[in-house]
């Protein structure tokens, strides 16, 4: 298997919840999961529909094993950190998507 592609799908319940989301991506996230293992990283603010506000945050990984690896040894703490700036009762709802790049 070549390439992994992932993607985290966040749904935001208003535009200050997602202009401080993407901040959060940018200021950091997005880094620390290419140093935990990605090739790249990625933000897109999907336009189409307007509503509900999503945010993709879209990652490349190498291989299936670079990805187990992060997955395992980066993840959870990465994951912890987003859940506490941005829990559940915030409205926020969280989605993962996983693929092999053709």
């Amino acid at each position: 298997m070549g390439a992994i592609a992932y993607t985290v799908v966040a749904t935001l319940p208003d535009q200050q919840t997602a202009s401080e989301y993407i901040a959060w991506l940018l200021d950091g996230h997005i880094a620390a999961v290419v140093r935990g293992g990605a090739q790249s990283g990625e933000v897109v603010r999907l336009l189409e529909p307007p509503k509900p506000i999503q945010v993709e945050a879209r990652y490349r990984f190498a291989s299936r094993e670079a990805f187990d690896r992060y997955v395992s040894e980066e993840a959870p703490k990465l994951r912890a950190e987003g859940l506490s700036k941005f829990p559940p009762e915030r409205g926020i709802r969280f989605e993962r998507r996983l693929g092999a790049l053709a």
